[in-house]
């Protein structure tokens, strides 16, 4: 797919999904113009929703970063979930190892690397085992998710409380919150991840493009076989591969644990949305990383502005969701799009071809 295909392929795919919700209003007698404003508005109308959708991105940046590297190093990782939820889980509870007057300057940081290191070491483990044994990333990922929820819900009710549902929250001093951007965006609950995860964003890119770490994992990407003949390590670099996803992916877990929640609960067997959510933007962003800050940010507002909808316009939120699923099919099915858009090029070329023909004779 060349760079144009790579940009307008993402486009169709959001105008078709709001095509399709538009008609699917229509056929429910809902009004689409009352709806898609509502949508809006609920976005972006105002410095509380606004925040919101920023809130709501954050986490997706950094998940659709993990995503996008080990697929660039041609490996699926689905498990991005449990590695989300290692993230938070470790984050909260190094947050809580420390008293509430150590000076924040210590406690935050050391948090952050808590919960990156332990989503890198969560992922580490599907990494050594395809390193090693050439098994299916794809299945051991999966069953990860699985032990990291009820690991997590075990901790939880078992360790970290006394029989207690959810942790207490944790100290300002371990929190992401900063009251200033709070106050300006209407007491909502944004955070200073916004800038860590574009901060992060901006390292993905040079590192993928500009560093020899990079180009080895992009070599291990399009053919392993190769790259040990070129002399490249492919097994460091499966594992390496995976540990950078799980520690983008740990980070969208601190996200929620320091940031939009400051404390952990239990999931009760469920994953959190933000890793199947991430590799959603991942692949709606083309695997690069501005591409996934956009559709953070679009995925963040569809997020927002769909609780605005029964109560502005009256229209059921789970519109968005279609919404939301249209776009993923288009994007997922991308070659469908690529093809139109090819034959649409051969056709014009071939039309012209005949005119300047025609015109000749």
């Amino acid at each position: 797919m060349n760079k144009r295909s790579e940009l307008l392929v993402p486009i169709f795919s959001i105008l078709i999904g709001l095509l399709v919700g538009a008609i699917i209003m229509l056929l429910f007698g809902y009004n689409v113009i009352d709806g898609y404003k509502a949508l809006f508005l609920g976005a972006v109308g105002t410095p509380f929703n606004l925040g919101q959708t920023i809130r709501a991105a954050s986490p997706l940046i950094f998940t659709g970063l993990g995503f996008s590297v080990a697929f660039t190093a041609g490996f699926f990782n689905i498990g991005l979930s449990g590695q989300a939820l290692a993230g938070w889980l470790v984050s909260v509870w190094v947050g809580f190892a420390f008293s509430p007057d150590t000076s924040k300057i210590i406690v935050l940081p050391i948090a952050i690397l808590s919960g990156m290191l332990a989503g890198a070491l969560w992922a580490g483990i599907a990494g050594v085992l395809k390193a090693f044994f050439n098994t299916s990333e794809v299945i051991t990922t999966i069953m990860l998710n699985y032990i990291a929820v009820y690991t997590s819900d075990y901790l939880i009710r078992n360790v970290i409380t006394d029989r207690m549902d959810a942790t207490p929250f944790v100290a300002p001093n371990a929190s992401l919150k900063w009251p200033w951007l709070t106050e300006i965006t209407g007491y909502s609950t944004v955070h200073t991840g916004i800038f860590l995860a574009i901060l992060f964003a901006i390292l993905v890119h040079i590192m993928m493009n500009k560093t020899t770490i990079g180009f080895e994992l992009k070599s291990v990407g399009l053919n392993k076989h190769a790259a040990n003949y070129a002399g490249m390590n492919a097994k460091k670099n499966i594992i390496l591969a995976m540990l950078l996803s799980g520690g983008l992916a740990g980070l969208g877990g601190v996200m929620s644990g320091l940031g939009e929640f400051g404390n952990i609960f239990l999931l009760n067997g469920v994953a959190p949305a933000i890793g199947f959510d991430g590799m959603a933007v991942a692949l709606l962003g083309a695997l690069n990383p501005l591409g996934t800050i956009f559709a953070s940010l679009l995925f963040g507002a569809l997020e927002t502005g769909s609780s605005s909808m029964p109560l502005v316009a009256n229209i059921p939120s789970e519109i968005v969701d279609i919404i939301t699923a249209i776009i993923i099919f288009f994007v997922g099915a991308s070659f469908i799009i690529t093809y139109f858009m090819e034959r649409s090029n051969q056709t014009r070329l071939s039309n012209k071809k005949i005119i300047k023909e025609g015109g000749e004779k």
